[in-house]
């Protein structure tokens, strides 16, 4: 036997290896692959509340709720202006104009804080990210108006006992709607600048001064029919005041578009395209 015949001889005598790897077990049917988008959201809110910025802009808001509807409760006269609808009226001012904040802060965080890299890690598909983010902004919008509710209770009755007011309690169901609404529609607006300009700064600096800057060039004369539907601090009034009707609602959608919709669109498409870095 030749030496090539008996390496031949032997190979085919050696015993074969089995594969000993345990297959993995099949997954749910239904189940939903990735981090679910509860928990995302869930993770969103930690991450807004648990910063310094965060917890500063919640106690921020909570005090001025509460300073503006103390104000109202000793100022002017004990008959005037000390309704229900009044101080639900005075306690969602601070909401519209600090709370949509954390909203900035919820996206541009991830560029400002350069945690970016991380978040896009841990779920690569940053269209869930970036609804998460919006998710967890609408939740706290959500809780800033039920916050507002009980503070205006409560003051409305604390005029009454203290001024010896004869305050209305008679607050149709518009109102309260009107204010969730809108609350949440500013709440929105801060995701979407803060997705267009994904820095702190300039999203916070473009969120309250552009806004301000066209209801003051809408308070011209040339200006006035162009800001009937394109100032949000116009169209969105009569929905604060349950007073929505007829080219109101056109008005509304119009302002939404440019103000909410566009930033939106194309800040999703920035925040799922820009380029992450690390440092």
């Amino acid at each position: 036997m030749s030496h090539t015949e008996a390496n031949t001889e032997i190979n085919t005598r050696a015993p074969v290896q089995q594969d000993r790897r345990v297959p993995a077990p099949p997954r749910p049917d239904g189940a939903e692959s990735g981090i679910p988008f509860g928990r995302l959201v869930s993770l969103e809110l930690r991450k807004l509340c648990d910063t310094r910025a965060g917890r500063v802009l919640v106690l921020v808001v909570a005090v001025l709720v509460i300073g503006v509807s103390l104000i109202g409760v000793f100022s002017g006269d004990a008959q005037n202006d000390k309704d229900l609808n009044d101080f639900l009226s005075l306690a969602s001012l601070p909401l519209q104009m600090v709370l949509p904040l954390l909203g900035v802060l919820a996206v541009t965080s991830e560029w400002s804080q350069r945690t970016g890299l991380v978040t896009f890690t841990l779920e690569p598909r940053r269209g869930r990210v970036a609804f998460s983010k919006w998710s967890a902004a609408l939740v706290l919008g959500l809780a800033g108006v039920v916050l507002a509710l009980v503070t205006s209770v409560a003051f409305t009755a604390l005029a009454a006992a203290l001024r010896d007011s004869d305050p209305s309690w008679n607050l149709g169901w518009q109102v309260p709607l009107g204010v969730l609404v809108g609350q949440l529609l500013y709440m929105s607006m801060g995701v979407a600048f803060g997705m267009l300009i994904q820095n702190t700064p300039g999203a916070v600096v473009a969120f309250l001064m552009l806004p301000t800057l066209w209801s003051i060039l809408g308070s011209f004369s040339w200006a006035e029919s162009v800001a009937k539907w394109a100032d949000t601090n116009r169209t969105l009034s009569p929905l604060y005041d349950g007073s929505m009707h007829g080219d109101d609602w056109p008005k509304l959608l119009v302002s939404l578009v440019l103000w909410l919709a566009l930033p939106m669109v194309i800040g999703i498409w920035r925040m799922t395209h820009s380029e992450v870095k690390s440092a």
